[in-house]
Formats: C-alpha cells, structure tokens, sequence
C-alpha cells in the first residue's frame, strides 16, 4: 500500500495483561464487545475485519500481519463511498509492550491526506479509552476469586504449596504495601508472607465478604485498595486494615488457561 504519507499516533496504558489485550484482535466476540454489536474479525492474515458503529456507520478492512501477543496490522475503510476513506484505503498498526502497570498499546493510523488523519485523531483518543476500560474489566472479570486465593495462600503452611500457590495467581512483578510491610516482586512477598507466619502464627488473612474491590472510575486502574481481616484461629476478627494491591500483578485465570 502507497501513498499513505500521513500518520498520527495514539498511545495508552491498559491494565490487562499483553494476552488480554492481544484476544481483542482475534476474538470475533471480544472485538464486537470493544466496537459495538455487529462488528467482527478474523484473526489472520487475510481475514476480513468490519466494524459497525452505534449511528449506523460501518467500515471494514483486511488482516495483513499478526503477531501473537505483539503486533497486529490491517487496512480501514468506510462502505460508505461519500466517506473520505474507502474500504482499505488506510493501514492500522497495533503494538503491544510489557509495562509496569499492564500493557502499553501504541496504535499508529497511515492515511493519504492530513486533513482526514486531523479528523480522526479524537476518533481514536476515545476509541482507545473505551478499549482501555472494556480489557481492564475482562482482566479483572474474576478478581474476588483470585484475590480469595492469593489470601488462601497466605495461610498455607507448607512452604512448597504457598509458593505454589502464590506463583499460581501473581506475576513477577507482584508488588505489596500494608501497615506492615512493602514488598516488591514474588521472591521477597513469599519472604514476607513466611515472616508473617512466623510471628503471627495463627492468623488468617481474608478479605470481608462485605466489601467490594469495584468502583467507579476505577476500572482501567492498575491497583485496588484491597479490605483485609486478620482472624485467629477460631475465626475472631484480631484486626481490620487495607492493602494497596496491583491488580496487573495478578493473574486472571489459572496459568494455563487459554
């Protein structure tokens, strides 16, 4: 493709995962929750891409490169002849990075003239957040449970299985601050959690079933504070506090699922 010697370029932090984010571009159902009913993609390359916007508008354009978990690229056009892009008339790239706190999508959109590409700079700056927000849920579509199983591990008392545990539902980078320690990464949070053991043996660490980790706003944000109870061995409330937890640190899902 020629000629497309005007670009413009978006960039954001999403908190989900590279895979979270990457599905969205080879999941036909998770495309459609991102664009609107109606919209579509196959994942290959060659594989025809349509979008259909809320006001009826509709474009389409074709898969040419996709690289698992990196790098998507595919062509963008309107139907409808009077738009000043035709279907295929533009070329879309997407890239993925690892970052702190999730994932850096940087999107760049080549088109033929400035004045089209000046028109759909806004286009994308709101596409972008409502993707932002749409992943981030999907990311944290289960994080009750996971949250309930990172406290389960905290209560294990055979090493082997707590580390097990703990390495089933967080990720490298897991970071960790409460009253009572800062940990940063996986080695030094099982260092702190055998401490707590140690020296508080006994206690059981859980999040009230009262309490929820969602709030508005807060969904494309990288880190929850978290409600935590310190029970005795008999289940008695010993102390009530809150942890600053990263979400992004936390994995979904069991690590191997799809």
């Amino acid at each position: 493709m020629t000629g497309l010697e005007h670009a413009l370029e978006r960039a954001i932090v999403i908190c989900a995962t590279r895979p979270t984010v990457f599905r969205y571009f080879t999941d036909p159902r998770r495309f459609a929750d991102w664009w609107g009913a109606g919209s579509s993609i196959e994942g290959r390359p060659g594989g025809s891409l349509r979008i259909r916007y809320p006001n009826g508008v509709t474009a389409s354009g074709t898969v040419l490169e996709v690289v698992t978990d990196e790098r998507v690229v595919f062509t963008y056009g309107y139907d409808d002849p009077a738009k000043p892009i035709p279907p295929g008339g533009s070329r879309v790239t997407v890239t993925l990075e690892d970052r702190p706190g999730g994932t850096l999508l940087t999107l760049r959109h080549e088109l033929h003239d400035a004045a089209t590409r000046d028109q759909h700079v806004p286009g994308w700056g709101y596409q972008l957040a409502l993707f932002a927000n749409v992943a981030a849920r999907d990311q944290l579509a289960d994080l009750a449970g996971t949250v309930d199983r990172y406290f389960a591990a905290w209560s294990e008392p055979d090493a082997t299985r707590r580390q097990e545990a703990i390495r089933g539902v967080t990720t490298e980078g897991v970071t960790f601050k409460d009253a009572f320690g800062c940990t940063v990464g996986r080695d030094e949070l099982l260092a702190h959690v055998a401490a707590s053991q140690l020296h508080m043996p006994g206690i059981r660490l859980a999040m009230p079933r009262t309490c929820s980790l969602s709030s508005p706003g807060e969904s494309s944000s990288s880190s929850r504070r978290v409600p935590l109870a310190l029970r005795s061995i008999a289940g008695k409330i010993r102390r009530s506090a809150s942890s600053r937890l990263s979400v992004s640190s936390l994995l979904p899902v069991p690590l191997n699922s799809s």
